[in-house]
């Protein structure tokens, strides 16, 4: 069985890549587990001063895998208490959040959903000329994780990310260039190249120093998400009950347009 998740250390840097291109690296059950562990990994690993995050591609990740996080029968919905959401946020959410060492989003293609706050968690953002933005999480009636409330009006400014998050529109690699979300964008064929000449020149600092670095600058921009974190899930546990994000994850698995009612 194709593991949902590889992790690969060479140089310093550890490469966590989603693997699931036939489900457009979108997250199930075991690629959410699989990814925290990764995460975690990557911090008591040694031999890692740097971290690039990564998918197969043709996409970097397309959020939740729909079919099975909503819409099964071992979905949200049909979970009293599913053990990927507690009260703050995901375990996987938190591991990229808790991560001690500078952490690279190589974005190769759609990042959307929690796929795009997946990106947001990283320190910094290389896109290829494929890649794409969306927090798509009110097209399903909900609200985002922690990543898009907590990290994204912090990279684009207020203003743009409550664009972002109230119409859940894409931008594609040059827009997302634009307004600061990535660093720069490249040729798809160059991406990981250009994500491992960055790694290989953080890597060369001092690890310790390094890790003090990063913890400055969550401590400047950012605070402690979890009282963030846990209003978000309540909040998506409340909003997964109610008719609307039933017809937004309807409409998608169905492939037309929803018709949201308020209730």
């Amino acid at each position: 069985m194709t593991e949902t998740v590889t992790y690969a250390v060479a140089d310093h840097v550890a490469t966590i890549t989603l693997n699931r291109p036939e489900r457009r690296n979108a997250l199930n059950w075991d690629a959410y587990a699989r990814l925290e562990a990764a995460l975690r990994r990557s911090v008591t690993d040694e031999e890692v001063r740097c971290v690039i995050i990564t998918g197969a591609d043709p996409a970097f990740c397309s959020g939740d895998d729909v079919a099975e996080i909503m819409a099964g029968p071992d979905s949200f919905t049909a979970r009293k208490a599913p053990p990927v959401v507690r009260h703050q946020p995901t375990p996987a959410a938190m591991a990229a959040l808790e991560c001690d060492k500078p952490v690279i989003a190589a974005v190769n293609g759609a990042a959307v959903g929690w796929g795009m706050e997946l990106a947001l968690y990283a320190d910094i953002r290389v896109a290829s000329d494929k890649a794409k933005f969306a927090e798509l999480f009110i097209k399903r009636g909900l609200v985002c994780d922690v990543g898009g409330f907590y990290r994204l009006p912090s990279i684009v400014g207020p203003a743009k990310a409550a664009e972002l998050l109230f119409t859940g529109d894409v931008i594609d690699a040059t827009e997302a260039a634009r307004i600061g979300l990535v660093r720069e964008v490249v040729p798809h064929a160059e991406l990981m190249n250009s994500a491992r000449a960055l790694a290989a020149r953080i890597a060369a600092n001092p690890p310790l120093a390094l890790r003090y670095m990063k913890e400055g600058l969550r401590r400047a921009a950012y605070g402690d998400p979890r009282e963030l974190g846990g209003w978000a899930i309540e909040t998506i546990r409340r909003l997964m009950g109610t008719e609307d994000h039933k017809e937004g994850v309807a409409a998608f698995m169905e492939k037309r347009e929803p018709v949201f009612s308020g209730r």
